[in-house]
């Protein structure tokens, strides 16, 4: 299946990702920012439109997007970015194929249920893998 969105669990990825857990440590923006042309890099590589979405602190939840660019949610205060994920396959998975990737376990149920698949965060890494080489 080549989808028409990759979902990614921003936090899942930087927490089971070495390089991006460190450069958390450090600074939060740091690994998100990395994750981010990680992303962006594929979404120019191979077409599929690709959203990254983080636990946020705000009123309301949050979207950056430049034109060409990933889209970028931040969850609000007392929501979590799984809920965020999961709202997302449950609104778009029935006009798109979507791909959503969290380690997450009941993320990936629920939005396998409304119709996307899902992958590992090592599956992702693949994935990014897999397109540079092409």
């Amino acid at each position: 299946m080549r989808p028409d969105y990759l979902i990614v669990d921003g936090h899942s990825v930087i927490f089971a990702w070495p390089k991006l857990r460190e450069l958390h440590q450090r600074r939060t923006s740091l690994a998100r920012d990395a994750l981010v042309r990680m992303l962006r890099d594929f979404q120019d590589w191979t077409g599929v439109r690709a959203i990254v979405v983080f636990d946020g602190k705000g009123s309301v939840v949050g979207n950056q997007a430049d034109p060409g660019e990933i889209q970028v949610f931040y969850s609000r205060a007392g929501q979590t970015a799984d809920s965020v994920v999961e709202r997302l396959a449950s609104k778009y998975a029935t006009r798109f194929q979507l791909l959503v990737a969290t380690d997450d376990y009941l993320e990936q149920q629920t939005a396998t249920a409304c119709g996307a698949e899902c992958i590992s965060v090592e599956g992702l890494r693949g994935l990014l893998d897999e397109a540079r080489s092409r």
